[in-house]
């Protein structure tokens, strides 16, 4: 799902599913099918990719020997829990696992911000506040970001 952009504004219905956006929708490859994987954020939001890039994203994990480390153990356990493969139906929604949905603080109003290979599922009120930022704090943000990209050599 590289290059997936917007934000989307939606509701959940009572049974916890979600309608995906047309424009969203639209941005799902066709090779993906009707199926993605949902997973915990590191906030406290949900996260959607293709199979495929959810199979990236352990390929990754996989490739950090966790054999003398029980750090690293414990962070992918942390880190797949609650992975579901969850199917888009029909009328392009999906129904999201009880357990994601309360880690998530996930009820009524919510958020989908697509960027790069993933779909962040967030409370709306949660989302707001992550975005809350003060005059100087979005360029230090920056600051950051790029001393982080310096030293992993990109």
């Amino acid at each position: 799902m590289s290059g997936l952009i917007g934000e989307y504004y939606c509701k959940l219905d009572e049974k916890g599913r979600l309608s995906l956006p047309s424009k969203l929708r639209a941005q799902i490859p066709e090779a993906a099918g009707n199926m993605l994987v949902v997973n915990r954020g590191f906030e406290k939001c949900l996260v959607l990719y293709t199979k495929e890039d959810w199979l990236k994203e352990t390929e990754k994990l996989n490739a950090v020997d966790d054999f003398m480390s029980p750090e690293i153990r414990r962070f992918k356990r942390i880190f797949t829990n609650g992975a579901n493969l969850i199917p888009i139906d029909n009328a392009s929604r999906i129904l999201m696992p009880k357990k994601l949905l309360e880690y998530a603080a996930l009820e009524d109003d919510v958020v989908l911000s697509a960027f790069g290979n993933k779909v962040e599922i967030w409370s709306k009120d949660l989302y707001e506040s992550e975005l809350e930022v003060e005059s100087n704090e979005l360029s230090e943000l920056a600051r950051n970001f790029h001393k982080e990209k310096s030293h992993l050599g990109e």
